[in-house]
Order: structure tokens, then C-alpha cells, then sequence
């Protein structure tokens, strides 16, 4: 693929299908039904195109590949800059993977506005591909920014009855974040001559400057993935927006945030990096406790899954900030895991919904009688939510929980407890109720069970959440590179800033980091 702009292919082949999809006429209903089709086979051949990428990318180094670079203004150096490394190759996976699912999975039940609908899915596919393909800063703000624009328009047309309250929450949380990610990266670039990523990510930035840098970016990526306090506005988007929304906002969007502290924060403010960890270690413990017990006491099934994910995401949050190679592999593993099971999940939600038009736990029980194919798909996805051995979510938390009992062990001990013992008691605790539970309406058992298209939808989910949990070193293989340049660069720009500090020397950008950097090696991490 050398010299072949694979990543601008991959990226614009969405837009390019939303567009096809402006100019479609005819009566409603054979727009409707060309544009679901024009939706399909676009996020399809992307992913096709998308599974190809993987199959071609490097897994032995930790430099960008693909790349692809044209400047646009010299004066201040922005540029159209694509990349991917093995951090940003699998969340790109799993948007390309999970958006046709969600296509199909909406293939019926979404009735009203169709063609507008497929388009603003398109869209949203085109930004958030994006967002991980950028290696120019504000080229990156503005797939990041733009995703917003998709994802309000799907919650506040075809959501439920509060979705505009939920969208324009949903907005101005992450829009308020947004802005001060902008602030902050002026700052860097004016600091640095350049939006460049890479430039930026060698540039030295002062220690002071570095506090107010990290507290801009902070807000933007803390309120995307979402951390605790600033989680709020997640369960109203996921109770309002249509289940393939969710299955998105779940499955990637979420992951920006985490995208974001891995591709800014560590490598380019170390310093305040450092300084901060003990508050993000407090956060996260809180997130996950908290998270846990509100979703311990829901009946609305949506909820309960949307406070689930901000415990997750606290559990990622703690193996980034950790700073091991054990710790970073496995918060990256958890969210590939939280986007395909927290997904699925959100779709099992839907397929009941649409039978019984509730989402009342207590409305359902026995449903492993009249839907056997259904409640086994549930509880293998229940399963890897609560991180049994043998699927996906046992990998990444054992990852995290490993790297950070290095640094901070009752940090970690903490954290064991609170997120096993707590998540399998409410997820448990629905499964119980949803599938094993006593009859409680007639209409539950009458329900049919899966068809072949939802079928379609659960089984490809379902093979890579057991297929990662028996076999991760494909992944972990991938990433390995990355997350040890990753560590390697954060000490030397850690040590070369203290030094600077000590000896009163200007800011100066900073070489790539040494070879002699110490950094342990994560193929253990792989076995």
C-alpha cells in the first residue's frame, strides 16, 4: 500500500455514501429502502477496506504508517496529516465493525426520516475514522468537534420522548470540554510553530505551562469518556437515542476520550501528567464504585448498561495513568472489549424492546424458555461485562489491575473488589431477572426469538468477545510497539524537563527517546 492513500479512502468512502444518498428520488419508501441499502454496502466495504489495513500494518514497529501529509497553511504549520500507529489501528476496527451492525440491526425498526437517518450514520462514521487517523492537532479538533453534529441529530430526531433535553445536554457537556481543548492546543502551537502531532508530541513545554495545558485537555477527553462527576450526561443520551445510537456512542465514541489522554496527555505534558495521577486514581476508584452501585438499583435496562460503561471506563481510566506497559495494554484491550460487549448489549436491549416496548427489567423473566437463542447470546455478553475468563473482558482488566498494583497497590485492591464484585452483582442480577427469573407478563412469553438478521448482528460481536479472551496476542501484539515507545518517550521527557527545571535551561524540542530509555517489555503482558 505504499504511496496509496488508504486512510483518505477509508475515511471519505463514508462521506462519499451520504452524499450518493442527497441525491436519491423516487417515492419515500424506495428512498428508504435504496439508502439503508447505499448505507450497508458503504460501512461495509469500508470495513472490508479497513479489515485490509489491518492485515497489512507493521505489528514489529511503533512509527506511524500510511502515512499521508499535504500542507494546507504554511504560515502556522497545519496540515492534512493521516497516520495510524497500533493504538489508533483498532478503535478505527471497531468503528468500521460496528457501524454496519448498527446499520442492519435498525433495518426495521427504523421507520421515519430513513435516508436522513443513514446519512447522519454515514457522517458519523466518516468523523470518527477521522479522529484516529489525524496526526495534525487541529485537523484532529475538527473530526473530533464534528462528531458531535451526527450524534445530536440521531439522538434529538429519532430519539425517545426527553431526547431533546438529552441532546443538548449531550452537546453542551462535551462542547464546553471541546472548547478548552482548542485553548489548549492554540497554546501548544504557538508553543511549538506547529499543529503537527509529532512535533508536538517532542516539543518541550514549560512546567507551568504544562498545568494549564493538561487542565484544558483534561476537561475536553474527561468529559468524553465520561469520568465521574462530569458523567451525567451519558445516561440520558443512551436512554434517549434509538439502539443503534447507542450501539455507537457506546462502542466508539466514548473511546475519544481515552484516544485523547493516550495521544496528548501522556506524551506531550508528562510533568502534569505525573502531578495529577493521584487525582485521577481517586476519580476513577469513585467512578466505578459510585457508577456501580446507581446501576445496582435501576429498573430501566438502557440505564443500568449506561452506568455500567461509566464504571468501565473508570477501570480504563486507572490503566492509563498508570504509566505500565501492562497497565496501557490493558486499558486500550478494555475499551475494544467495552465497545463490542457494552454495544451488544445495548442491541440486546433493543431486540426486546421492540417486542414488548419496555425496558423495565421487571416486565421480563424466563425468556431462556421462548427465546433460547437469545438468552444465550445475553448471557455470554453478560459474561465478558463482568470479565469471566475465557472472554474479552477478563483480558483487559487483568491487564489494568496488574499494571497498577505496580504503582499504587491498594489502588489496585481497590479497585479489584470494587469492579468485579460490584459489576457481576448488578449485571447478575438483570440476567437473573431477564432470562431465569419467573414468568411475569404473558406477553414475554409469546415474544419470538432472534431472526436471521439480529442473528447476523449478535454472532460476529459474540466470536471476537470469545475470540479476544482465548487468544489476545494478536492485539496485544499490535499494540506492544506503541505502548513501548509510549512509556519510553514519557520518561525521557519527563527526566529531560526535570533537568531543565534544575539547571534553569530554555524549553527546546526535544529528539526522539533513547534507546537506553528503561521501559519493561510487554510481550509478557501478550503470553
Amino acid at each position: 500500500m505504499d504511496g496509496f492513500p488508504i486512510l483518505s479512502l477509508i475515511t471519505f468512502l463514508p462521506l462519499v455514501g451520504a452524499i450518493l444518498m442527497m441525491f436519491l428520488k423516487g417515492k419515500e419508501h424506495d428512498v428508504a429502502l435504496r439508502a439503508k441499502q447505499i448505507a450497508l454496502l458503504v460501512s461495509g466495504l469500508t470495513f472490508v477496506l479497513v479489515f485490509g489495513l489491518m492485515l497489512n500494518f507493521d505489528p514489529h514497529t511503533a512509527e506511524f504508517q500510511f502515512v499521508e501529509k499535504k500542507v494546507w497553511f504554511t504560515s502556522i504549520g497545519i496540515s492534512y496529516h493521516m497516520g495510524i500507529d497500533g493504538i489508533s489501528l483498532f478503535f478505527i476496527v471497531l468503528s468500521a465493525f460496528l457501524t454496519p451492525i448498527a446499520i442492519l440491526f435498525s433495518w426495521h425498526s427504523m421507520t421515519k426520516r430513513v435516508r436522513e437517518f443513514m446519512i447522519a450514520f454515514l457522517l458519523l462514521e466518516f468523523l470518527l475514522i477521522g479522529t484516529f487517523c489525524a496526526l495534525d492537532a487541529i485537523l484532529f479538533y475538527i473530526f473530533f468537534e464534528g462528531g458531535l453534529i451526527p450524534m445530536f441529530i440521531i439522538i434529538g430526531v429519532w430519539g425517545g420522548p426527553d431526547r431533546i433535553y438529552a441532546a443538548y445536554k449531550f452537546v453542551l457537556y462535551t462542547l464546553f470540554g471541546s472548547v478548552l481543548m482548542l485553548l489548549a492546543f492554540i497554546a501548544m502551537i504557538m508553543k511549538a510553530g506547529s499543529s503537527d502531532i509529532q512535533v508536538l508530541m517532542d516539543t518541550q513545554f514549560p512546567s507551568h505551562m504544562q498545568t494549564w495545558l493538561w487542565l484544558g485537555l483534561f476537561a475536553s477527553f474527561a468529559i468524553k469518556i465520561p469520568m465521574w462527576p462530569v458523567h451525567t450526561w451519558l445516561p440520558a443520551a443512551h436512554v434517549e437515542a434509538p439502539t443503534a445510537g447507542s450501539v455507537i456512542l457506546a462502542g466508539v465514541l466514548m473511546k475519544m476520550g481515552g484516544y485523547g489522554f493516550l495521544r496528548f496527555m501522556l506524551p506531550m505534558i508528562p510533568e502534569a501528567t505525573e502531578y495529577f495521577t493521584p487525582l485521577i486514581f481517586l476519580l476513577s476508584l469513585i467512578a466505578f464504585i459510585y457508577t456501580s452501585l446507581v446501576a445496582l438499583v435501576q429498573h430501566d435496562m438502557k440505564k443500568m448498561i449506561a452506568y455500567s460503561s461509566v464504571a468501565h471506563m473508570g477501570i480504563v481510566t486507572l490503566g492509563i495513568f498508570s504509566l505500565t506497559p501492562q497497565g496501557l495494554q490493558g486499558a486500550i484491550f478494555q475499551m475494544m472489549s467495552h465497545g463490542l460487549v457494552s454495544g451488544a448489549l445495548f442491541m440486546a436491549v433493543g431486540v426486546v424492546y421492540d417486542r414488548l416496548h419496555t425496558r423495565d427489567i421487571d416486565s421480563y423473566g424466563n425468556l431462556a424458555k421462548n427465546m433460547p437463542f437469545y438468552s444465550t447470546v445475553f448471557v455470554i455478553l453478560m459474561l465478558g461485562s463482568v470479565a469471566l475468563p475465557g472472554t474479552s473482558g477478563f483480558i483487559g482488566e487483568v491487564l489494568v489491575l496488574v499494571g497498577t498494583f505496580k504503582i499504587a497497590p491498594f489502588v489496585a485492591t481497590i479497585a479489584a473488589f470494587g469492579a468485579l464484585l460490584l459489576g457481576a452483582t448488578y449485571m447478575l442480577r438483570l440476567a437473573r431477572k431477564l432470562v431465569f427469573g419467573p414468568k411475569v407478563h404473558d406477553n414475554a412469553a409469546l415474544m419470538s426469538d432472534l431472526d436471521l438478521r439480529e442473528k447476523i448482528c449478535f454472532v460476529p460481536i459474540v466470536l471476537v468477545v470469545l475470540w479476544l479472551g482465548v487468544a489476545p496476542s494478536y492485539f496485544l501484539d499490535r499494540t506492544a510497539p506503541t505502548v513501548d515507545h509510549l512509556i519510553a518517550h514519557y520518561h525521557t521527557k519527563l527526566e529531560q524537563g526535570r533537568m531543565m527545571e534544575a539547571e534553569g535551561a530554555p524549553e527546546s524540542v526535544l529528539s526522539q527517546p533513547s534507546a537506553e530509555a528503561k521501559v519493561e517489555p510487554t510481550t509478557e503482558a501478550g503470553e
